[in-house]
């Protein structure tokens, strides 16, 4: 473990306080549970954000081309072979200057 130092106001202490002493537990291990909980609970999305992600989806998916995946697969390929060769210009003229020349 690693021993940290921080300030808290009297209200929290006096919270800190309470707690520890109705769980009987250390007050370091009431914050490390609190944090862990508070953790949690930020990682959950919060019924709004669920509902925007929904309809971004529903947005979304109708749009996706239906197509065959050997189709899909070739333009993968075909991309990720363009980038490992350095794309359009390589082994051709140098990128344009500042002027377009």
């Amino acid at each position: 473990m690693v021993k940290v130092t921080f300030s808290l106001d009297d209200e929290s202490v006096a919270y800190l306080e309470r707690m520890a002493d109705r769980l009987d537990m250390p007050k370091s291990q009431v914050v490390r549970e609190a944090l862990r909980t508070y953790g949690e609970q930020m990682a959950r999305l919060s019924e709004e954000e669920r509902v925007r992600l929904l309809n971004v989806f529903d947005t979304v998916t109708p749009v996706i081309p239906d197509r065959p995946r050997h189709e899909v697969d070739a333009e993968v390929a075909a991309v990720r072979h363009t980038r490992t060769t350095g794309g359009r210009r390589a082994g051709g003229d140098p990128p344009p200057d500042a002027e377009g020349r």
